[in-house]
């Protein structure tokens, strides 16, 4: 390289473009050129989009800034607030109205009264359950009587000694 024809990074620097006497027509020299390099930009996105086999898009307007979101006053909001309940109570209204409909309907099929039993009817399931009751601690209590007995018949067995096993081995 020959000396003094070196590109230092601080002359690239857009900062440093402020520190120049920068007039409207350098200022819009430099707009033209920039929009320049990004059309021939976009165009060679396009070259390279077709070869990958997509459709090549035409290169499109800068987008423009999105609109700002609506914001619905206080007042628009109790006036959507009070149309829901009033929707709401018409629902419920209709709903009510719907289930007193149905209400003739079932007290018509009224429920069959409860039958009682009778004095003489309990009475015998009462005796009946006595009845078992008895039978049960009966078996229970003869049982544990007979348990008791062979306890006191039964004597346990001696054991014998058990025999030695032989394994033809001398220290036995």
């Amino acid at each position: 390289m020959v000396p003094g024809t070196e590109l230092h990074f601080h002359t690239r620097n857009p900062t440093n473009m402020l520190e120049q006497n920068l007039t409207p027509e350098i200022l819009a020299a430099a707009l033209q050129g920039l929009e320049a390099q990004r059309a021939q930009v976009e165009s060679h996105i396009a070259e390279v989009k077709r070869m990958l086999g997509g459709r090549a898009q035409p290169a499109t307007a800068p987008a423009e800034a999105p609109k700002p979101k609506r914001k619905m006053s206080a007042a628009g909001r109790r006036r959507m607030a009070e149309a829901a309940k009033k929707r709401w109570a018409e629902h419920r209204r209709k709903a009510e109205a719907a289930a007193k409909a149905k209400e003739p309907a079932a007290a018509a099929k009224a429920p069959r009264p409860r039958r009682k039993m009778s004095a003489a009817g309990r009475k015998r399931i009462a005796d009946a359950t006595r009845k078992r009751w008895a039978q049960y601690r009966r078996k229970k209590a003869e049982a544990a009587k007979a348990k008791g007995r062979a306890a006191v018949r039964k004597t346990a067995p001696r054991r014998a000694a058990k025999p030695a096993l032989a394994t033809g081995s001398p220290a036995e």
